[in-house]
């Protein structure tokens, strides 16, 4: 626990003011999150929603937390993700998108969200493919609750520096395309990209939100590292 204070410090010289970093904190104790807490972290990303429910209710005492979901959301639990989370990254669908809205504007409330992109082919991972996106794009503008402000992404495994470098430019380049098109309820303000791996290069590419759960904590289980679509 000693250490994760000099972690956050190292992460931090390494982050533009504007870069805001999320702790990734899947199967992290609730005591190494206050220990980041106190070292100033105030953003936290979570994958499953039972998990994020039951150490929130363990850290009701530190009230300006923001909750970040970075997990897959199925579509039977997006009720409860909006009552625990104040963004959802992991919007991966259209019909996702809707739901969400709907849920959220019959509880007057406005979670604010990205829109998941692959900007390469991927079975592994979920989220829209580029024409996909972009064929979505009126829909997604009917969202009024939802608060849609960026896109996230997630590499394949297996690239290199290069190739993740290009990766994340091209997810700039998209978000200034649609950002182009003026949508009255599409925002494209953030980009967030980039996890324990690589997120000096997605800095380098316009990133406004790494997600860095590893080099924060340490290493968790292997369990913890194998899904792609969970990574920080």
């Amino acid at each position: 626990m000693t250490n994760i204070a000099d972690r956050i410090a190292n992460i931090r010289q390494q982050l533009p003011p504007s870069v805001r970093l999320i702790a990734v904190s899947k199967q992290i104790s609730v005591d190494a999150m206050r220990s980041a807490y106190a070292a100033g972290v105030r953003d936290f990303g979570e994958s499953r929603i039972q998990e994020a429910a039951d150490k929130q209710a363990q850290m009701q005492d530190l009230p300006d937390i923001t909750w970040h979901l970075i997990g897959h959301l199925q579509a039977n639990k997006a009720a409860k993700a909006l009552q625990l989370f104040q963004w959802i990254h992991s919007v991966d669908s259209l019909k996702l998108a809707q739901r969400l809205d709907r849920l959220a504007e019959e509880l007057s409330y406005q979670p604010q969200a990205c829109l998941q992109v692959k900007i390469l082919p991927d079975r592994d991972k979920y989220g829209w493919s580029i024409p996909e996106l972009l064929a979505d794009l009126p829909e997604l503008n009917q969202c009024r609750s939802l608060r849609i402000k960026g896109l996230m992404t997630i590499p394949p495994l297996g690239l290199d520096e290069a190739q993740t470098l290009s990766l994340f430019n091209n997810a700039r380049e998209l978000a200034e395309k649609i950002k182009q098109q003026n949508w009255s309820h599409i925002e494209m303000q953030q980009l967030s990209m980039g996890m324990s791996g690589d997120y000096h290069l997605a800095i380098q590419a316009g990133a406004t939100m790494v997600r860095v759960g590893r080099t924060l904590f340490g290493e968790r289980g292997t369990s913890a590292i194998a899904d792609p679509n969970k990574n920080g």
